[in-house]
C-alpha cells in the first residue's frame, strides 16, 4: 500500500515537472515563430532584427551568475511556479513593443526569466530523478523539444488566420496559466542536495568537465540552428524549397532521441551513452562535409540530432548529483560554460567559412563533437 502511494506520488511530480519542461519548450517557440512578423511590424533591417535579438541572450548571461543562488535561496519549487508565469507573461509585452528599443528591452526580461526557469525546472527534473533511481532527464528535455514543434505549429496556424503576436501571445499566456495552476501542487517541495554546502563555490574539475562537455555540444547545436539552412542552400545546392531540410531532421531525431535515451543510459550507462554520442556527432558531421548531397547530407544531420540529443540532459543530471555543489549552483555553473558554446559557435562558423569555406567549418564542429567523446572518457561516475 505504503509502495502504490509513493509510486502514485513520484508520478505525479514527474507529470508535473514535465509540463513546466512543456510550458518553457511552449513559450520560446511561439516567439521564435511570430519573429518574421513583429520584424515587418517594426520596418526592421536583417542587421536592426540581429541587434534586437542579442538582448535575449544578454540577459540569459546576466541572470546566470544569480541563478543558482535564488533558486537555492528561495527553492526550486517556488522560482519554478513564479517563472513559469512570468515567462509567458513577457509574451504579451513582447506582442506590444512599439519600438526596436522598447522590444529590446523586453527580450532582455524575456532572457533573464528564461534562464531562472531553465534553472529551477532541471533542478526539480533532478530531484524526480533521484525518486525514481534511474535515468528519466532526457525524457524531459524531450517534452522540451516537443513543445517546441507545438509551439511552432500553433505559430504556423496563427499566422494563417491572420492573428496578431499580442492576440496569440495572450492565448499562449493563458494555456501556461492553466498548466500551472493544473501543476504547481505536485511540484518538489524542497531540493536534494547537503543543505550545508556553500551557496557559492568555485567549480571542481568534475563540473568544469562537465560544463566542457556541455560547451562541446551545444557548439555543435548551436551551428544546427543557425548554420543547417545555409549550408544546405550554399553546400548541398538544394532548390530554395529544400533548404529547410537539414534543420527538420536535426530537430526531428534529437527530439526521437530524448525519448528513446534514457532507454539507452539504463542499458549501456552515463558515461558509454556520453562517449557514443560524440561519435554520432562527428560521424554525423563528417558524412555531410565528405558528401555534400541531399539524401546523405540529410542523413548526417539526422546523425548529429541522435548524438546531441542526450548530452545536455545527462550532463544536467550528473551535475545536479555533485558532492561539492548544491544543484541549482551546479546547474548554474555547467549552463554558463555550456552556453557559451551556443553564442561561440555561430560566428565561429562564419570566421572559418570567410577564410576557407563552409565545410571546413564543419569540420572543425565535427572535431569538437569528437573532444566531448575524450572528455567523456575522463569522468569518474560512481
Amino acid at each position: 500500500m505504503l509502495l502504490s502511494i509513493s509510486i502514485t506520488r513520484n508520478r505525479a511530480h514527474r507529470i508535473s515537472v514535465s509540463t513546466f519542461f512543456f510550458i518553457a519548450g511552449f513559450t520560446f517557440a511561439s516567439w521564435a515563430s511570430r519573429i518574421p512578423d513583429i520584424k515587418t511590424t517594426l520596418q526592421l533591417s536583417d542587421a536592426g532584427l540581429g541587434g534586437v535579438l542579442f538582448a535575449l541572450p544578454l540577459g540569459l548571461m546576466i541572470s546566470m551568475p544569480v541563478s543558482g543562488y535564488v533558486v537555492t535561496r528561495f527553492g526550486s519549487s517556488r522560482i519554478v511556479i513564479i517563472t513559469a508565469l512570468f515567462y509567458p507573461l513577457t509574451l504579451i509585452l513582447l506582442g506590444l513593443a512599439p519600438t526596436a528599443w522598447l522590444l529590446s528591452a523586453v527580450l532582455f526580461v524575456f532572457g533573464f526569466w528564461g534562464n531562472l526557469f531553465n534553472i529551477s525546472v532541471n533542478t526539480q527534473a533532478v530531484g524526480v530523478e533521484a525518486l525514481y533511481g534511474r535515468s528519466i532527464m532526457a525524457s524531459f528535455h524531450g517534452l522540451w523539444s516537443l513543445a517546441g514543434f507545438t509551439g511552432a505549429a500553433t505559430g504556423t496556424l496563427m499566422v494563417a488566420v491572420h492573428l496578431s503576436p499580442f492576440i496569440h501571445f495572450c492565448i499562449i499566456c493563458a494555456t501556461a496559466f492553466l498548466l500551472v495552476f493544473i501543476s504547481f501542487k505536485y511540484t518538489l517541495p524542497h531540493n536534494n542536495g547537503n543543505n550545508r554546502q556553500p551557496v557559492f563555490a568555485k567549480p571542481d574539475a568534475s563540473i568544469l568537465k562537465l560544463g566542457l562537455i556541455a560547451f562541446g555540444c551545444l557548439v555543435c547545436e548551436g551551428t544546427m540552428f543557425d548554420w543547417s539552412g545555409v549550408y544546405f542552400q550554399k553546400v548541398v545546392k538544394v532548390p530554395a524549397s529544400y533548404t529547410t531540410l537539414g534543420y527538420v531532421a536535426f530537430m526531428s531525431s534529437m527530439a526521437a532521441g530524448r525519448f528513446i535515451a534514457d532507454w539507452l543510459v539504463t542499458k549501456s550507462g552515463v558515461k558509454t551513452m556520453l562517449q557514443l554520442s560524440g561519435i554520432i556527432i562527428t560521424t554525423g558531421l563528417l558524412t555531410a562535409v565528405i558528401f555534400p548531397y541531399i539524401i546523405p547530407a540529410t542523413i548526417g544531420f539526422l546523425l548529429v540530432g541522435l548524438g546531441v540529443s542526450s548530452v545536455v540532459p545527462l550532463i544536467y543530471g550528473l551535475a545536479g548529483k555533485s558532492k561539492t555543489m548544491l544543484p541549482g549552483v551546479a546547474l548554474a555553473a555547467v549552463s554558463t560554460i555550456g552556453f557559451l558554446g551556443f553564442l561561440v559557435g555561430p560566428p565561429m562558423i562564419g570566421f572559418i567559412a570567410g577564410a576557407f569555406n563552409l565545410r571546413w567549418s564543419f569540420t572543425v564542429i565535427a572535431l569538437i563533437g569528437l573532444a566531448t567523446t575524450i572528455l567523456a572518457g575522463k569522468l569518474r561516475i560512481g
